[in-house]
């Protein structure tokens, strides 16, 4: 691997992709992964440290998403968070059960100094809170770290082994030194040096998008939103006039805002582009609906048509752009994670 990376591994939470984006907020690289991600894979990988996330399930349900136990037996730094921090107690021995009261909002939380997890941090601090299940009994060798009214354990570590949890969520901006346990866990816990930067990273992207492009022709479904726009800027930046951008207006932008999609994409980047102004079929489909996650299955749905048909008049392309950021896809409730509501551009899209 040429750069530092620490892997953030998904079991179906909400905050996951706001995890990954603090650690690279500590200029270091992050990338989020399936929580079933094989040991191989990670052995390959070989991150820095590894940070599981919250999710929805109780860890000792039939259906509960699990890692292989060996994972902890890899010499990588750990860090569990809410679910991830009862998923480390429950597969090395100790006992989660459900709380009689459940936690939520914020707390105020004591922690050990000592800890190198809360190096820094007030004695008494304010942390999210959002949990039904609690730690019990801690798994051999480890120690509490932190605790709350409610919580006997709301931080446990094995120092020995860089093994660390946490109840509560330090990615969250209510968890009010919660950045500076972050920080502490990738520099002081996984020793990293912090040499990553945004910029650089979309440097690299463009440059491993052009070489894998080459020649080819790529078509982009433009919604105007942020991220198909920024998708099609960077490829547009790889590739020039290879790129056709097919914006669908569906009449449900804010005013005047089609055509400044389309004053932005004719004169400020090298790419062709095709609008299609399809506001009417939009508003005939949607005539009646009130129910908004009707709205949007209807709305997500005749997108995909509109470029569909649009795409074949194109003739032969060889690479489709898809502009989604993470949360969208969470959101929709890929994978683990619960559906909070459908976006038009996860799931659909034609083969």
């Amino acid at each position: 691997m040429d750069k530092e990376m620490v892997i953030v591994l998904d079991f179906g939470g909400q905050y996951n992709q706001l995890i990954a984006r603090r650690v690279r907020e500590c200029n270091v690289y992050c990338e989020v992964l399936p929580y079933n991600t094989s040991i191989e894979k990670i052995k390959e990988i070989a991150p820095k440290g590894i940070i599981f996330t919250g999710g929805p399930a109780s860890v000792y349900a039939e259906d509960a998403p699990h890692c292989d136990k060996e994972i902890f037996e890899l010499g990588i730094p750990v860090l569990g968070i809410c679910y991830g921090c009862q998923l480390m107690t429950h597969l090395l021995g100790g006992k989660v059960t459900s709380a009689t009261k459940r936690e939520y909002g914020k707390t105020d939380v004591t922690v050990n100094a000592k800890s190198l997890l809360f190096k820094g941090v007030t004695e008494t601090s304010v942390c999210w809170m959002s949990h039904t299940d609690y730690v019990e009994n801690l798994p051999e060798g480890f120690e509490v770290t932190a605790t709350s009214d409610s919580c006997p354990a709301a931080g446990l570590e094995l120092e020995a082994k860089k093994l660390y949890g946490v109840q509560f969520h330090p990615e969250v901006v209510h968890t009010q030194e919660g950045t500076k346990m972050l920080y502490n866990f990738l520099y002081e816990v996984c020793g990293c040096s912090g040499d990553w930067k945004m910029d650089s990273f979309t440097e690299q992207s463009i440059i491993s998008l052009k070489e894998k492009i080459g020649d080819k022709k790529v078509l982009c479904a433009l919604s105007g939103g942020v991220d198909s726009s920024v998708a099609a800027v960077m490829i547009s930046k790889a590739v020039g006039k290879q790129l056709t951008c097919i914006f669908v207006d569906h009449g449900l932008l804010r005013k005047n805002e089609g055509d400044e999609v389309e004053k932005i994409f004719t004169e400020q980047f090298d790419l062709n582009f095709i609008r299609v102004n399809a506001q009417q079929r939009f508003y005939d489909k949607l005539a009646g609906v009130s129910e908004p996650e009707a709205k949007r299955k209807i709305i997500g749905e005749e997108f995909i048509r509109v470029f569909e048909e649009e795409a074949k008049k194109i003739g032969t392309v060889d690479f489709l752009v898809q502009g989604t950021i993470y949360p969208d896809v969470i959101e929709s409730g890929l994978g683990k994670s619960a559906v909070i509501k459908s976006h038009h551009k996860v799931g659909g899209l034609p083969d």
